[in-house]
């Protein structure tokens, strides 16, 4: 039995009251349904028992309590399509401790909008579907989490994180697989674990010891194994793939979304968009390196490899941004963590915004294109039947992308679990709050109208 299983913990005064009222009217003078190019002015939306019942200009819902979020622009929960809740410095870690650690990173998440995450993996152990679970249970708080448990990777390649143990001992960390037969292998366990989404590495990478990006690090003949494998088990696949060849391999296995593809050119891209695979380009974890290559300071706790690597290669990465804000290529948000802090995911917007991609398309891209990536239809979009994940920023990203890093209201499920709100177990009556003096208002109350 998993660790949290035999513990009962309880929800917080946000999920009681939100369980209990089972039913909420949300108003805000703005309102973006995830799709539109657009938001809409001055709609309402009903929740109802965790969905979206009905929304519009004019709804009916006599006697439910009411959330009037003023000024704000009410958004569907955001998406971040590649996040690691584990650090990955605690590899050799104890699961306890890994598991523990993560919690904190989860919550942030949760309350910096981000309603659902896609794990991309962590190690050798999968901490992150026991993560899942308790989740779903309601015994953590932070983001639904769709998992791919570990990262498959040749010896040698970006998941083998301690070559020196390795070479000293004979202890592989990471799930490592040589050949068809054993990538198959990996595959087959990454799904008797409980895995949504199967992931690899095709290519090196910046922060892997022993390789680099320019490297590809598995066959086509390898990848294709390990995509038909996945595919017959009804599991998608992501690849960590930075340069041309591994991202062309990747697609030509059948990959469903490529996870940073820094390096590719403007061909590879189009081949990306002509197959039709999804995106997930991480631009300010990347670039962010880039800006920083003179700051001393920030370079003195990482490893001297890294930056050398960022180094060589920064050209090619600030070529790589432009090259993808001109392509046709369907992106998905995602944006890296725990390579950056939990706590600035948000700013993945205003750098996809500021190498030449509009905001629509970053907001498309961690709302409904995001829910298309992972096959749930559910979410990513504010309508009648999807579910209630809903976020309020103060102001109108569509004018200001940088107003995505003030979430001042998160619902996931129909649960309120932030709100600058304050009350005892129940809404306050014409309750305000001014969490910043440039900021209006959110007023809560009873209507029975």
């Amino acid at each position: 039995m998993a660790w949290w299983a035999t513990r009962t913990v309880p929800p917080s005064t946000e999920s009681r009251r939100g369980d209990r009222d089972g039913e909420v009217l949300l108003l805000a003078d703005h309102v973006w349904d995830g799709v539109a190019e657009r938001p809409s002015q001055q709609l309402k939306v009903l929740v109802r028992d965790g969905r979206i019942a009905d929304m519009g200009r004019e709804v009916r819902a006599d006697g439910v309590r009411t959330i009037d979020l003023g000024a704000r622009t009410l958004l569907p929960g955001f998406i971040d399509c590649h996040v690691h809740v584990l650090d990955s410095g605690l590899a050799t870690s104890s699961v306890g401790h890994q598991t523990l650690a993560a919690l904190p990173a989860l919550r942030q998440l949760l309350h910096n909008g981000f309603t659902t995450v896609r794990d991309l993996g962590c190690a050798d152990q999968p901490i992150t579907i026991d993560l899942r679970q308790a989740q779903a249970d309601d015994v953590i708080e932070g983001p639904r989490l769709i998992v791919a448990p570990n990262l498959i990777s040749a010896r040698g390649g970006h998941g083998d994180k301690q070559p020196g143990l390795t070479a000293r001992y004979g202890i592989e960390v990471g799930t490592l697989g040589d050949g068809t037969a054993e990538v198959v292998r990996k595959v087959r366990e990454q799904a008797r674990h409980g895995a949504d989404w199967i992931k690899f590495a095709a290519s090196g990478g910046f922060g892997s010891v022993n390789d680099e990006p320019a490297h590809v690090t598995y066959t086509l003949e390898e990848m294709r194994a390990l995509v038909a494998a996945a595919t017959d088990l009804g599991l998608p696949c992501a690849v960590h793939a930075l340069n041309d060849e591994a991202v062309r391999r990747a697609v030509r296995a059948g990959v469903r979304s490529v996870e940073h593809a820094s390096l590719a050119s403007r061909d590879t891209l189009a081949m990306v968009a002509e197959h039709g695979a999804y995106l997930v380009p991480t631009q300010y974890a990347m670039l962010g390196f880039v800006d920083k290559l003179d700051d001393d300071e920030y370079w003195q706790d990482k490893p001297a490899f890294i930056r050398e690597k960022v180094r060589r290669h920064a050209d090619r990465l600030r070529a790589g941004a432009e090259h993808l804000a001109d392509s046709d290529v369907t992106i998905a948000f995602g944006t890296d963590a725990s390579v950056i802090p939990h706590a600035e995911t948000w700013r993945e917007f205003g750098s996809m915004v500021s190498n030449g991609i509009s905001p629509l398309r970053a907001l498309r891209a961690a709302t409904s294109v995001a829910a298309e990536l992972l096959r749930q239809p559910d979410l990513g979009v504010i309508r009648p039947g999807a579910v209630a994940d809903l976020v309020a920023v103060a102001g109108d990203p569509f004018t200001d992308i940088d107003v995505v890093g003030q979430v001042e209201f998160v619902m996931q499920s129909g649960v309120v679990r932030r709100s600058p709100v304050r009350a005892s177990g129940t809404w306050s009556e014409q309750h305000t709050v001014t969490p910043r003096a440039e900021h209006t208002d959110v007023a809560t109350r009873t209507s029975r109208s």
